[in-house]
């Protein structure tokens, strides 16, 4: 069976991931059994995989000379990036990294790399899923992931928590973590009387300017085993004590604030489920395009399908991971669809863009497609052409210029809209999908729309 190597997979020299058919597959080099032996055998996997903490794996036998082993890992649902998660899940993925480095020097080893690429939600938790992470441990060596934990972790939480919650999308500009120097102009002068942000943060950025000039490390130095223990609590009193309220942002209390009555937003409720259950064969996934606060997806989650719940307000969604965070079948992301996440990193295959994850099984897009055709100026046939693009199957919404809410998207602009109309939707969509059914919303002006991609 052909061997596809992960583009994403080539920093590390003790193994890489691949993909045989539809199994994923992680190669271990030979230089690196002695570090996954001691994994083992010391009892920090099963520590930590039973603290869900770490991705369980199964152990194969080998016979190529390019890995020792190979482990076959449980299958993580859906890869998302640091660049679209909300505050509250860059700070549980902090917080589970250095949970982990803690229980690890308990048992001799110790985080190499603290990379957030490396924490994904699996099962309504954060863990870890990189096993070639750990090293054995160097006796008075200082820690060589703690700049990555803290260019990763600590310098966005700090800015998006201190500064500007839209400062974490430079997390998607600098992939290897935000420079400590460019994090310590940012931040709040005053934040140098915060014992953790003055030793982590600002004299960790100056030590970095005044190595580099030198030509030296910054890690050096002998730190004793409980010196490390202490640099972890300090990390983690420091992260603990970052927050952001999720206010003030756009989108964070629409459905608080729509034209919506009760008895139209049941409606609507009940003719999205219904939609959902005449999907044949049920989908396996559904991305919920414009989720908010995940009110809809959770239509999704409760028929047992896993749903990624998108939105471009960080406010929306970290109110939408805070009430859900322990669904194991719901994810909340970040994501502005009029400037989707692009392949980066190298070769720009480093990272996966938005379409590079799809096709999800369906899609839902709720109150969003006057926001695209109308706030965006996207024409509805590129909104057509790129739902298709992502999925088979689409329940989408359309809002006409009666309704309040694109009445209020009018009230700043010139209505230039002319193919903006229930008959212009039907045209544009009709294009790359067939109508399975419409469905008005009773006591409001819109209309639910099932759609099933052409295949013709």
């Amino acid at each position: 069976m052909p061997r596809t190597r992960l583009s994403s997979s080539f920093r590390d020299p003790s193994g890489f991931v691949f993909r045989e058919g539809d199994t994923l597959l992680r190669a271990v080099s030979p230089s690196y059994l002695p570090h996954l032996g001691h994994l083992t055998n010391s009892g920090l996997y099963a520590d930590l995989v039973k603290a869900n903490l770490l991705i369980p794996h199964e152990e194969l036998v080998t016979s190529t000379s390019e890995a020792g082993v190979l482990l076959k890992p449980e299958p993580v649902k859906f890869i998302s990036y640091p660049y679209e998660w909300s505050f509250g899940q860059l700070k549980d993925a902090a917080l589970t990294t250095l949970e982990i480095q803690r229980r690890a020097l308990g048992f001799g080893m110790w985080l190499k790399d603290a990379s957030a690429y490396n924490i994904q939600r699996h099962g309504g938790r954060s863990l870890l899923i990189d096993t070639l992470s750990f090293e054995l441990y160097e006796e008075g060596a200082p820690w060589p992931a703690y700049r990555q934990f803290c260019e990763h972790f600590l310098a966005p939480l700090a800015l998006m928590g201190l500064v500007d919650i839209r400062l974490g999308r430079l997390q998607r500009e600098y992939i290897d973590g935000i420079p400590l120097d460019l994090a310590s102009r940012l931040v709040p002068a005053m934040t140098k009387l915060n014992v953790g942000l003055a030793i982590h943060l600002h004299a960790h950025a100056r030590a970095q300017v005044a190595h580099a000039g030198a030509g030296t490390n910054t890690n050096s130095g002998r730190v004793a085993k409980n010196g490390l223990l202490a640099i972890v609590d300090s990390l983690r009193t420091t992260v603990e004590r970052l927050d952001w309220k999720p206010k003030g942002t756009p989108w964070a209390d629409y459905y608080s604030d729509t034209n919506y009555g009760e008895e139209a937003f049941a409606e609507k409720r009940r003719l999205v489920s219904q939609m959902l259950e005449s999907i044949e064969p049920k989908p396996e996934s559904v991305w919920d395009l414009g989720a908010n606060t995940g009110e809809f997806s959770l239509l999704a989650t409760d028929r047992g399908i896993d749903t990624v719940s998108w939105d471009i307000d960080p406010g929306a969604v970290e109110r939408n991971y805070r009430k859900n965070r322990s669904n194991d079948r719901l994810y909340p992301l970040l994501q502005d669809l009029t400037n989707p996440s692009p392949g980066l990193g190298w070769g720009n295959r480093e990272r996966d863009g938005l379409a590079g994850r799809s096709p999800a099984g369906a899609i839902m897009a709720l109150a969003l497609v006057h926001h695209l055709a109308i706030g965006n100026n996207v024409p509805l046939s590129e909104v057509a052409g790129y739902f298709a693009e992502l999925a088979p199957w689409a329940i989408v919404e359309f809002v006409p210029k009666s309704d309040s809410q694109v009445q209020r998207l009018l009230s700043t602009r010139k209505d230039i809209y002319a193919d903006y109309s229930a008959a212009g939707f039907e045209e544009a969509f009709c294009e790359p999908f067939d109508i399975v059914k419409r469905a008005p919303i009773s006591g409001s002006d819109r209309t639910l729309y099932l759609l099933k991609r052409r295949t013709d």
